[in-house]
């Protein structure tokens, strides 16, 4: 082993690149060439499919300026994959490249003979000729290429070619042909752009009319009517550009519609009479309205929609026929969630005959509809009764107000109806009748600790402190609260404000009996310190809290707890009872436990955990232990 690392190691030779070969004598160049084309040959025999090794070959002879072997190895390449275009291009390219225009021009006929759909072909073969400035030849290819009808890009470069040559006429011509190869709107409204570029303005009219003769009613397109309105703008011909889009109005679908409405909107407003555009729209968008409901009469969205559109526009007898057509479409199904949409109709309808028509009745005929139509045995609407509550007081009609809410509460009772009602009779500073409903808002839901709170605050208000008290010892005596913890602060902050420290003591330690939780524990020796009791009563309720806790095995409170002691000794204590509590105070460790997951899989997990001195898990170092055991016996052997 030592031999061997004591090797020196081996460096790795980096690959270099092959030494130039100097060439001085016609021998030696001709038997390198042979060498180099035998090299190429055999590659050519072990595959000939790859084209890399024939442009290799090719390009090669092209160095050694053999323009004829290359030329025939690129013939031989063609015949063997003429489908190839990358052949095509590199042929070509070598012929241009060493100025041989002619086989460079037979190359390309050949090549857009065999493959006419291959556009590169035709693109180079143009730039050639037109780099050759061979205008005319240019062209010929250019209509070779066209018989062949290929896409729009290769008319549109067929056009702007002529045009740089000032060939407006010719340009015409092809586009003449191009509409009808690619029979689209907007290849249309690119011929009529290029003769009113051009300052053909009758002509690109024609052309905007040809178009709509020649799409008919069958393909009528909005697009082709906004460039032709448009074009007739420009042009300030406005009246023609009105009778344009009153006709794609009158022809064109309702759905296809929507930029020529906002086109004549605009046009209109800057050139016409806003109000005939106006209720051209309304009556457009009233028949469309007029067809989605017929489709669908429970969509309430459009019922909506629609009548917003009349409030603004149409007297009252008809939108109230509107709003009663809208509220006979009942949903199908007694389920509230196809209900919520519905009932706003309603409500809305109640509000316009209220604000607008300023018809009290009529409104009061509205509510009482929608409240006998509303299956109060599976579902209500608090918002319906309170509404309606609110209405007959806006009209002084108290003792119907308060009919219907009491109605309300028998056949529904809804915590939003109570506390609207509830707060009716506050406003009104009837507090009798504010008790019974809270008695019967009580018996109805009983586990509610804010309808207690609230009623105890109201009793607060009134200074009937014995009564404040008995609502609180009756809700506290409830078998099932939904949030005990606010009554009991709520029970525990009235005393504390009226300074009875006593009646806090006791509720404090009937809480005690329910719950250990330490936010209690804290809060009962901050009460405690804030009345300025002895540092000892308070360290006892810190030492009864600590052994709730601790027989409760509530490692993470009793942590909590212990520092909020330590606070406290901080502040109220001296030297040796922070010593004491420091004692107390717990040491984290890391410790791995066992977990199970999801999947049923166990791995184990580094955890923090907490050991407390006064528990019986807490255990020194067990080798220290023993080892001070032992030296403690030798010693005792060894002194007898």
């Amino acid at each position: 082993m030592d031999k061997f690392q004591k090797m020196p190691k081996i460096a790795k030779v980096k690959n270099k690149a092959p030494a130039e070969q100097k060439i001085s004598d016609p021998t030696e160049l001709k038997d390198y060439q042979q060498r180099k084309r035998k090299f190429f040959e055999d590659n050519l025999r072990k595959n000939r499919m790859v084209v890399s090794n024939w442009i290799k070959y090719a390009q090669w002879e092209e160095s050694q300026k053999e323009i004829q072997r290359a030329r025939s190895i690129w013939e031989r390449a063609i015949d063997n994959d003429h489908m190839n275009i990358t052949i095509w291009l590199k042929y070509a390219e070598m012929e241009m490249k060493n100025r041989q225009v002619n086989h460079a021009r037979n190359l390309w006929n050949r090549a857009v003979t065999i493959l006419p759909r291959v556009n590169q072909f035709w693109y180079k073969y143009l730039y050639m000729e037109e780099m050759l400035e061979n205008i005319e030849g240019a062209r010929h290819v250019f209509e070779r290429w066209m018989e062949w009808q290929p896409e729009e890009q290769a008319w549109l470069t067929y056009i702007k070619f002529e045009l740089r040559y000032k060939e407006v006429e010719k340009a015409r011509g092809v586009f003449e042909r191009f509409v009808m190869v690619h029979p689209e709107v907007k290849n249309w409204i690119k011929f009529a752009n290029f003769e009113e570029n051009n300052g053909f303005t009758a002509n690109a009219r024609a052309v905007y009319e040809r178009a709509v003769e020649f799409f008919g009613q069958e393909y009528m397109s909005e697009k082709l009517f906004l460039a032709f309105a448009r074009f007739e703008e420009n042009r300030k011909e406005h009246a023609r550009a009105r009778a344009i889009y009153k006709y794609a109005l009158d022809n064109l679908p309702q759905s296809s519609c929507k930029d020529i409405y906002r086109a004549y909107t605009i046009h209109e407003k800057k050139f016409g009479d806003r109000v005939d555009i106006e209720n051209a729209i309304i009556s457009k968008r009233k028949l469309q309205y007029e067809q989605e409901l017929s489709e669908n009469p429970t969509n309430y969205d459009i019922w909506f929609d629609y009548i917003r559109l009349l409030e603004n526009n149409e007297d009252e007898k008809i939108i109230r026929e509107t709003y009663e057509r809208a509220i006979a479409n009942i949903p199908p199904t007694q389920e509230k969630s196809f209900w919520r949409r519905y009932i706003y109709l309603w409500i809305n309808y109640a509000l316009y005959e209220e604000m607008k028509a300023q018809d009290e009745e009529r409104t009061r005929e509205i509510y009482r509809t929608c409240l006998q139509v509303i299956p109060h045995k599976k579902f209500t609407f608090s918002k319906i009764w309170i509404l309606y509550a609110q209405f007959e007081i806006r009209c002084k009609n108290l003792k119907t107000a308060r009919k219907f809410l009491g109605m309300a509460i028998g056949m529904c009772p809804r915590d939003k109806i109570f506390r609207q009602y509830i707060e009716l009779e506050i406003q009104l500073r009837d507090f009798d009748r504010c008790r019974i409903i809270y008695q019967k808002f009580l018996e109805n839901s009983p586990e509610n600790c804010t309808t207690w709170i609230k009623f105890a605050e109201l009793e607060t208000l009134l200074g009937d402190l014995a009564r404040v008290r008995a609502i609180f010892e009756l809700a506290l005596q409830q078998p099932r609260l939904d949030m005990p913890e606010l009554l009991w602060k709520a029970y525990i902050d009235f005393e504390i404000t009226h300074g009875e420290d006593e009646m806090v003591k006791t509720l404090y330690e009937r809480l005690l009996e329910k719950t250990v939780h330490f936010k209690v524990w804290i809060s009962y020796a901050k009460f405690l310190i804030k009345i300025g009791n002895d540092p000892g009563n308070v360290r006892k309720i810190f030492d009864r809290a600590n052994a709730s806790l601790r027989s409760a095995g509530d490692n993470d409170s009793r942590v909590l707890l212990l520092e909020a002691w330590r606070d406290f000794e901080k502040e109220h204590g001296n030297a040796e009872s922070q010593a004491q509590i420091m004692e107390k105070m717990p040491r984290c460790v890391k410790v791995r436990q066992k977990v199970v997951t999801e999947a049923g899989h166990e791995r184990w997990q580094e955890v923090f955990n907490y050991i407390f001195p006064e528990d019986d898990n807490y255990r020194p170092n067990s080798k220290l232990l023993s080892a001070a055991k032992n030296w403690k016996k030798n010693k005792e052997v060894d002194s007898t």
